[in-house]
């Protein structure tokens, strides 16, 4: 059964027979929102929103090396436990819009937290935000099972926010936890969320 979570929740990443889970697949999703009424914002959101799903494997609590940033431009993890399974542009379409498969059994010992971020490619110039954004969400599924573990709707006002940090997967005691944290920022980029953990 799907754990649905508020934001700032902790839960342990174990399997429903409660062993540990090895293979997971973090979801993330958005829709465009409905088109404004009037004319004018109309034409304002007609451009596509592309949001980038990326994710930094933090070493001590901070990100040592460029490569340990996934997303786009670097789909695997040199270590081979964190694929990013490429782009969407547009956020059209049911379901997840971006996926990254972690096997946590083969994330090296020196990694203990994978933050999971998505901001909006261009925003600053194309002056997009995430209240152009609804129905984000992250969840996490037992990719040997299929099984969502959790969920975590983003209901909080992101307007005017350009970026979301939202959630991490840790180790904590000898085992992987995922907390839920929803913050928005002003990020225009993945470099400058990346700033935020050197």
């Amino acid at each position: 059964m799907t754990v649905n979570l508020v934001k700032g929740q902790k839960v342990s990443l174990r399997k429903a027979d409660g062993g540990a889970l090895q293979h997971l697949m973090v979801g993330l999703g958005w829709d465009p929102a409905k088109p404004a009424s009037s004319f004018l914002q109309r034409i304002f959101q007609q451009t596509n929103i592309d949001c980038d799903a990326s994710v930094f494997l933090l070493q001590d609590g901070k990100l040592r090396a460029q490569r340990d940033v996934v997303y786009f431009n670097n789909l695997k993890h040199a270590s081979g436990a964190v694929r990013h399974m490429g782009d969407n542009l547009t956020g059209e379409g049911d379901g997840d819009d971006e996926q990254i498969f972690v096997d946590l059994a083969n994330v090296p010992a020196s990694y203990g937290r994978l933050i999971f971020v998505v901001n909006i490619y261009q925003a600053k110039q194309r002056k997009q935000h995430f209240g152009m954004i609804e129905n984000a969400f992250i969840r996490i599924v037992d990719n040997d099972t299929q099984q969502e573990i959790c969920r975590y709707n983003l209901t909080d006002n992101f307007s005017g926010q350009l970026a979301l940090i939202c959630g991490e997967i840790y180790r904590h005691n000898g085992e992987w936890k995922f907390n839920a944290i929803g913050q928005g920022t002003m990020d225009g980029s993945v470099g400058e969320l990346a700033l935020r953990y050197e």
